[in-house]
């Protein structure tokens, strides 16, 4: 891309879709940036790292005349922009991710617009369950849990064939594409509407399937997405992070520059155009434990609270195998301890910190998206 390239970033006030802003504008990018403000992240309006001398649009996905707007003029789309996490809305998932992606491509097409490339934002959530190896049977990708197997306060992904607990390992973007939750069933809608656009059309475009992501600038208000950013408002406020399962499930996290920094690279690079990425780190940590090191990084001797509930549809471990992106020259630059250390010199400097979970917590389970395994409290 040339100097007068001009972005724009969809949710580009959020955690990603600014340091998305960053990257641009540090390339010499004009970039604008429209976002809807949801009141559950941005509480307060407009946040302060959206410079003055940015271009921002208030504007909603889900309304063809913001649509119209934003995208005039515009060469390159960061299409960021989602509803997120597990709230309990059905609607507005569907709502705001499938159908305001929908409505990004039709508007793009119906008007000719001269878009040279769309990045989207996708989601490991989007995989059924990751992928794992059993030590008599090999390779296989883990399916969807049952409710009646969680209720039992059985965790593990086991052996389709010998019935064996399996180790988890990276997983490729070729495991299965489905999910049991609302907001993976929307993300797996983006996806497959972006790339189906680009191939009917020819315009190029690339899907990233974005691992954990925290970093500075993750809202500290929204008690339903960011797991570090919840377990952080807990202990400061000397309460337990709430770990589901058994603690022992995994993540990988991935630090938001790193995410930024991929998606200029598949924006620049015409090997990616068409294509599907993960964007992680290749490893992964158990979220009891990522609970026991954000409570000793913040001097609080507090143990996570196991209460031995799960959420249904939620996978068990998810290591992303990112050779795909790595073979077009990415690199994750920031590791978990570096991120961990950069997050809470960050949300040192935000003031008293307010603590949203448990409210948000009964609401889920009053709604049966938080239930309780019948084996009791997991040790």
């Amino acid at each position: 891309m040339t100097r007068s390239t001009t972005a724009l970033v969809t949710g580009g006030a959020g955690l990603i879709g600014s340091h998305i802003v960053d990257a641009a504008r540090a390339e010499g990018w004009g970039v604008r940036v429209m976002d809807s403000l949801e009141p559950q992240t941005h509480p307060h309006g407009k946040p302060a790292w959206v410079a003055d001398d940015i271009e921002f649009m208030a504007g909603d996905v889900r309304n063809g005349a913001d649509w119209e707007r934003a995208l005039d003029g515009i060469d390159i789309v960061f299409h960021e922009a989602a509803y997120g996490g597990y709230m309990p809305e059905i609607a507005k998932f569907i709502h705001v991710n499938s159908y305001g992606t929908a409505l990004m491509l039709e508007t793009i097409r119906d008007r000719d617009l001269p878009i040279r490339k769309i990045v989207m934002a996708s989601s490991q959530a989007v995989y059924n369950e990751g992928a794992y190896s059993c030590p008599e049977h090999g390779h296989f990708y883990g399916e969807t849990r049952p409710v009646a197997q969680l209720e039992r306060g059985d965790y593990e992904v086991h052996c389709p064939v010998c019935d064996r607990p399996s180790t988890p390992v990276p997983t490729d973007e070729a495991a299965p594409m489905g999910g049991e939750n609302v907001y993976a069933i929307s993300k797996a809608d983006q996806e497959r509407l972006l790339i189906s656009f680009g191939r009917a059309t020819g315009l190029p475009v690339v899907a990233l399937r974005y691992s954990c992501t925290y970093g500075p600038r993750q809202s500290l208000f929204n008690p339903y997405t960011g797991v570090i950013a919840i377990f952080c408002t807990r202990l400061m406020n000397d309460l337990p992070p709430v770990v589901y399962e058994d603690g022992r499930q995994s993540r990988d996290l991935v630090f938001v520059e790193d995410v930024a920094r991929a998606n200029l690279l598949v924006a620049t690079d015409s090997r990616a155009d068409g294509g599907v990425f993960n964007v992680g780190t290749g490893n992964a940590v158990a979220i009891g434990d990522l609970a026991r090191t954000l409570a000793r990084q913040l001097g609080k001797a507090i143990e996570p609270d196991i209460p031995g509930e799960f959420r249904p549809g939620e996978m068990r471990a998810l290591i992303s195998d990112i050779s795909k992106l790595e073979a077009i020259g990415y690199r994750p630059e920031v590791d978990l301890a570096q991120g961990i250390a950069r997050y809470l010199e960050w949300i040192a400097g935000q003031g008293d910190i307010g603590e949203y979970f448990s409210e948000a917590e009964a609401r889920l389970r009053a709604r049966n998206i938080v239930k309780k395994a019948t084996a009791g409290r997991a040790s």
